[in-house]
């Protein structure tokens, strides 16, 4: 498989006020293939969710270079970046990041609107993914009438409403319990298996790692181990 993203001696150090940069990602190596899923694990302060937002075009690395779908991020301006977000990469949030006042179906379709999909066809695919997610029949509801399971599903088809190539996952069973976790870990897999969509999550949890084909752990800013899985089912 060619790789989606490569990473060349990423690193990244967060200014601290007049003290010297606080440094959070050390030459940082990774090469993930297209149709991958991966599992980046490590303890708080580990540069996981670091990681992460450079993956996601949400942050830059201080230096190194970041290479997306053949693309060096850096090179990008704002505008670039922004349609990279929009077009390649779907996100979901520990906390659902759902919009409390309209209802389930818009909160699905709210990409399309920033990309200036007409509405009835905004509604068209929201439905269509709500039912892909086993949330057929909910798009009327609002989110506070949703468990928390309901609700990931929820942003889970948002995240997939523009059909990214690569979808990243920041703690996505964080706020679940545990037989809800499975079954979102479940659908997880089967898009990636079904639907070819690319998976990385953070997550601190073996249990829910088990679920990916990959397992790379973050220590102190570094890549300490780098494994492929056998995932469940």
């Amino acid at each position: 498989m060619d790789d989606l993203i490569r990473l060349v001696g990423v690193t990244k150090a967060y200014p601290v006020g007049d003290a010297p940069p606080v440094p959070v990602l050390h030459g940082v190596d990774l090469r993930i293939a297209a149709g991958d899923f991966v599992a980046i694990m490590g303890a708080s302060g580990s540069g996981k969710s670091t990681l992460m937002n450079i993956l996601g075009c949400l942050d830059t690395p201080s230096s190194g270079d970041y290479v997306l779908e053949g693309r060096n991020i850096a090179e990008l301006d704002v505008d670039e970046l922004a349609a990279v977000r929009l077009r390649l990469l779907g996100f979901v949030f520990q906390s659902f990041n759902l919009l409390p006042r309209i209802d389930v179906l818009d909160n699905v379709a709210l990409p399309l609107l920033y990309a200036g999909v007409p509405r009835r066809e905004r509604h068209r695919r929201a439905e269509q993914l709500l039912g892909r997610v086993g949330l057929q029949g909910y798009g009327a509801r609002r989110p506070n009438q949703l468990s928390g399971g309901q609700q990931q599903r929820v942003a889970i088809a948002r995240a997939l409403i523009n059909q990214p190539r690569l979808l990243l996952a920041d703690e996505p069973t964080g706020n679940l319990d545990s037989e809800t976790s499975v079954d979102v870990m479940r659908l997880f897999g089967t898009l990636n298996t079904e639907d070819g969509i690319t998976l990385i999550i953070v997550t601190h949890e073996a249990d829910i790692a088990a679920y990916a084909r990959r397992r790379i752990r973050f220590r102190d800013g570094r890549i300490v181990e780098d494994t492929a899985t056998e995932p469940l089912a």
